[in-house]
């Protein structure tokens, strides 16, 4: 498969509550070079082909036109993809909203990206400093860097976390005070449904 062509790990033809106050389909990325300790999408983790073919989930949104709104990119990881901006931009010649579920792994291709989207839901995974324990490689520089990217961009999101077994009220404490550094006004906390560690193989994250 080309560079330059989204790998398609899944589809959900309708969803209410990934695109705040738009009706949209969610396209999931295939491949993620971190490994949450809580993952809830571990069969997109692996990088690779994808389940559907890209061209061909195009087509399917073209016949969504009129019945749904926007579009959502979520994973995995969608910016591990070097396609995404080309897909997302493709998307957005349709007719659709577009919307970013990421956590930030790569500040650089996140840059090329935000232009293009209405919307990000940023995924913040621990305290910067403690990012190992949580996604199994030092990460955290390059999560706050796209964060303060994306704050920056002027574009509408939600900063959340997916609150890790491991971290503690203090863990949680020393986060809001990171936040609340970046000026952020609110920080939407999910619970975690813990999980074996899995072993595919990799070590340390591709940063």
């Amino acid at each position: 498969m080309p560079d330059s062509e989204l790998a398609v790990g899944g589809l959900v033809p309708f969803t209410t509550i990934d695109f705040p106050g738009r009706l949209a389909a969610v396209v999931f990325c295939q491949g993620c070079p971190w490994r949450c300790t809580y993952c809830h999408n571990p069969h997109l983790l692996p990088p690779g082909p994808g389940k559907m073919a890209w061209p061909d989930v195009l087509d399917w949104l073209a016949t969504r036109r009129g019945l749904l709104e926007g579009v959502v990119f979520s994973g995995g990881e969608p910016l591990m993809q070097r396609g995404l901006a080309a897909a997302v931009g493709e998307v957005r010649a349709l007719g659709f909203a577009t919307a970013l579920h990421t956590a930030g792994a790569y500040p650089d291709l996140l840059a090329g990206v935000l232009p293009l989207v209405d919307w990000v839901g940023f995924d913040v995974k621990a305290p910067f400093g403690e990012y190992a324990s949580v996604v199994g490689c030092d990460a955290g520089p390059a999560a706050r860097a796209a964060l303060e990217m994306l704050l920056a961009s002027g574009v509408a999101h939600e900063v959340r976390c997916t609150v890790p077994a491991g971290l503690d009220g203090e863990g949680l404490d020393r986060l809001r005070a990171e936040v609340d550094a970046l000026a952020i006004p609110h920080l939407k906390l999910q619970a975690s449904r813990p999980r074996a560690v899995l072993c595919l193989g990799r070590s340390g994250c591709d940063l």
